[in-house]
């Protein structure tokens, strides 16, 4: 009954909003998989080859009776650029090195080797912030030392070195920022 009812893969549907990824590296990446038996296909192995591919968030595969495979994948949403030619995503994690195009209206966060979350952790936190007073942040960085700098739209930067950064800057917000804005 087995043998019988593990017939090999016929149809991978693709589904998810693609601005991205192609359709077609989904399904040249899951080519190899379809010799697989139905019962027998390892999703483990399909689904890592397919996060496997730039952009791609997650992914969820599911059996479709009686021989097919569906692939649902949701895209990495870029929020900041992070250096020289990466990006981070909404949860601030660094998605892509090596990126071609950076959207220049995302804000630049920059830092040493493996800062990239306690960066983005400021800047998430920082953000809202600084526009309920009506200042926009642009670029947030930490220096090799450890000092954080903090610039806003209009060219204003912010030092707020690397102790007692928290208060640095709700007095900068308290006292500052009305002036600055």
């Amino acid at each position: 009954l087995m043998l019988s009812l593990d017939q090999p893969i016929g149809r991978v549907e693709v589904m998810g909003q693609f601005q991205r990824v192609a359709p077609v590296q989904i399904e040249e990446v899951v080519a190899p998989f379809r010799g697989s038996g139905f019962l027998s296909v390892d999703l483990d192995a399909m689904r890592a080859a397919v996060e496997s591919i730039p952009w791609i968030d997650r992914v969820r595969i599911e059996r479709r009776w009686p021989n097919g495979v569906r692939v649902s994948i949701t895209e990495h949403i870029p929020a900041a650029r992070w250096g020289e030619d990466g990006l981070m995503n909404t949860r601030g994690e660094l998605f892509l090195r090596g990126a071609r195009h950076l959207p220049p209206e995302l804000p630049q966060l920059n830092g040493p080797e493996g800062t990239e979350a306690q960066v983005a952790k400021l800047y998430l936190e920082t953000y809202p912030r600084l526009l309920a007073v009506g200042l926009r942040l642009s670029h947030v960085e930490l220096d090799p030392r450890g000092a954080w700098s903090l610039t806003l739209s209009n060219g204003v930067e912010i030092r707020l070195g690397r102790q007692d950064v928290e208060a640095r800057l709700e007095r900068f917000i308290r006292v500052a920022s009305p002036l600055v804005a």
